[in-house]
């Protein structure tokens, strides 16, 4: 196991990115991706308050490079993933570790899309690579509905690199993704995959999501993570549930057995400075 995850007992992560984005800059019809290019300086902020904040692992801005694999050059992709590493590490000043941020591709896998598991695994490899040449500390696959997308994220990046991975996916409150994959079925596969850690991000917010994380954390053979959304935005794009009680709701989190938290979609710095005294006090 590696050692950073051996010396605490929680570590913590960072919260939402795009959503902080659009206040720095980030026009409509944008990428998040393309912020490191065009405001570096806003990307880096964010990564900095998170760390102040008390993250331990820094989601480098590449989410949105996985939908560009396919029409991505390799000189164009190393670049892409070079420039976001630094940033993270900037940011972290040696109190985080950068961690290469995979995404899903967008399209849909074999049998409802065109997208082969070869092709899929094609273009992961290409990311991971480029992530551990640019210097990431580990990699995270996250925000996965299809597991056989996720199967060749994590793959590649196994057989391709000696980074650390972690993989997380998300699903409904019935513990069910959009194919009907359930939770378990999600356990019994990290279990069988060469991870680090595997959880659930994204989906809803902590309480909602308790009955169906509790049903994996029975099966999971893995550290545990949680990366969960503040609620549900209303149409000014206020999320539901504010920091402190984001905080609460995590609580019991820590009888599953908890070892990797952080945030999702409306989550910010503060909120994971209201987790860390929640799951440390």
């Amino acid at each position: 196991m590696a050692h950073w995850l051996e010396e605490k007992k929680i570590v913590f992560c960072d919260g939402g990115m795009g959503s902080l984005l659009m206040k720095r800059g980030m026009t409509p019809g944008m990428r998040t991706d393309e912020m490191n290019q065009a405001h570096p300086e806003a990307v880096e902020s964010i990564h900095r308050a998170y760390a102040e904040a008390g993250s331990d692992i820094l989601y480098t801005n590449t989410f949105s490079l996985s939908s560009r694999l396919a029409v991505m050059a390799d000189e164009e992709l190393d670049a892409a993933v070079a420039d976001a590493v630094a940033i993270a590490r900037r940011a972290a000043e040696g109190r985080a570790l950068a961690a290469l941020d995979v995404g899903p591709t967008g399209e849909f896998m074999e049998p409802y899309g065109a997208l082969t598991y070869g092709i899929a695994y094609s273009r992961f490899r290409r990311l991971a690579v480029s992530g551990e040449r640019a210097g990431a500390d580990l990699i995270c696959v996250e925000t996965m509905s299809a597991p056989d997308e996720l199967r060749a994220a994590v793959t590649a990046a196994a057989e391709n690199t000696k980074l650390d991975i972690v993989a997380t996916m998300t699903f409904a409150e019935t513990g069910l993704t959009y194919t009907g994959f359930s939770i378990e079925e999600f356990g019994e596969m990290a279990n069988g995959l060469p991870l680090l850690a595997a959880g659930v991000n994204c989906s809803r917010d902590p309480e909602q999501m308790l009955p169906a994380i509790t049903r994996l954390a029975r099966i999971l053979r893995r550290p545990l993570v949680v990366k969960l959304n503040a609620g549900l935005p209303d149409g000014q794009g206020r999320y539901s549930v504010g920091p402190e009680e984001y905080a609460e709701q995590l609580r019991p989190y820590r009888e599953l057995g908890v070892r990797i938290v952080g945030g999702c979609c409306g989550t910010t710095p503060e909120y994971i400075r209201a987790v860390k005294r929640a799951m440390e006090s």
